[in-house]
């Protein structure tokens, strides 16, 4: 983090800009847009579909709300364009993610078929849609998921550096796609094809736990950012290179290493695999954390408007540190390590965060 006096003010300006940007613009075309898709879920002709779908929408909000963090830095006149990619983008996500954890005769394939629609949705060339229900055991789901994966593709082709960043966007997504397909619940399988997977993807000179990289590999943040970036007119290509090896493995790995730690209880009662329980203490997994932390805000600070990736990561980290499950005894270490990562920034960020969540069990 910025440790000047000066870098620390000017860092502040730029988070109370950023915030009101959100909050009074970015976070209402949210709203609508997540509302659009939870009344077009009502039509699912599919019962069991249609449960999933609308359950997404409920429970996985706050996915869809962080997912179009980036877009409070982006030009007004791309901005919509931006929300509805990212918005689009997210829900496919959460939808195939909670298809692919039902009951079914080859889990892996049906995750690899239903992820393609993270991939087809990153390529606004017209091209046609694959059967990605082929291994499920439902598939009447009226034409949603291509709906939203249309949305996403249309939204995507007006941003003026699209072109500049697919490349980038694809490829991580194509890591998104192999974890969802190999990461298994307890009951549909082993962990080693995740496992041999992630070990293969690990950069050589990171030193990282094949959980770790395999964490990295299921975050969108990375995508989101680079969505956000083209809806610049000045974008080069080595640019969109150094945000996706920012965002993968380190900044993602931190996300979904989060993500875990804050459903670690959740995941132990239902049955699902989670990646911190590969730890040997609460102190290696608070130190490890800690290191991640570490490498993901000096790598923010090295990009392009580094501003934009400091502050959505400092938001996305005080995101999941300002739930109740972040205060259990087994989080409270790893919690206040990262924090301290963080720095002063987290303070205004942890009491904007704790202050909604106040609010909304309130209401």
């Amino acid at each position: 983090m910025a440790t000047g006096v000066g870098d620390r003010l000017a860092l502040t300006a730029i988070f109370a800009h950023a915030a009101h940007s959100y909050w009074s613009d970015v976070f209402p075309q949210v709203c609508r847009e997540i509302g659009g898709w939870h009344q077009r879920a009502k039509f699912i002709p599919d019962s069991t579909l249609r449960d999933f779908a609308l359950a997404v929408h409920r429970t996985k909000r706050g996915n869809l709300e962080g997912a179009a963090a980036f877009a409070a830095f982006t030009p007004p006149i791309s901005r919509p364009a931006v929300i509805r990619a990212q918005i689009a983008f997210q829900a496919i996500y959460d939808y195939v993610d909670t298809l692919a954890e039902q009951p079914v005769r080859d889990p892996i394939d049906n995750g690899r078929q239903l992820h393609q629609a993270l991939l087809i949705s990153l390529n606004p060339m017209p091209s046609p849609h694959l059967d990605y229900y082929a291994s499920h055991t439902k598939d009447a789901d009226g034409g949603y998921l291509k709906e939203i994966i249309d949305v996403c593709r249309s939204a995507l082709r007006t941003l003026p550096s699209y072109s500049v960043v697919a490349d980038s966007a694809c490829r991580l997504a194509e890591r998104i796609v192999n974890y969802q397909s190999f990461n298994l619940t307890r009951v549909q399988g082993s962990e080693t094809p995740l496992e041999l997977w992630a070990r293969h993807e690990t950069p050589l000179r990171s030193k990282l736990y094949w959980w770790e990289t395999a964490a990295s590999a299921g975050s969108s943040l990375g995508i989101f950012a680079l969505i956000a970036m083209a809806s610049n007119t000045h974008v080069s290509p080595s640019e969109a290179l150094a945000v996706e090896s920012a965002y993968f493995p380190w900044i993602g790995s931190l996300h979904s290493l989060l993500d875990s730690l804050i459903d670690l209880t959740e995941d132990i009662s239902t049955g699902q695999q989670n990646l911190v329980t590969h730890y040997d203490s609460i102190e290696e997994m608070a130190n490890r954390m800690q290191m991640i932390a570490i490498e993901s805000v000096r790598l923010s600070e090295s990009l392009p408007n580094p501003a934009q990736h400091t502050l959505v990561l400092t938001a996305m980290v005080c995101f999941y540190l300002s739930a109740d499950e972040a205060k259990l005894p087994y989080a409270c270490q790893p919690r206040a390590k990262i924090l301290e990562v963080l720095g002063g920034l987290s303070k205004p960020t942890m009491l904007v965060l704790n202050l909604r969540r106040l609010i909304h069990r309130i209401l």
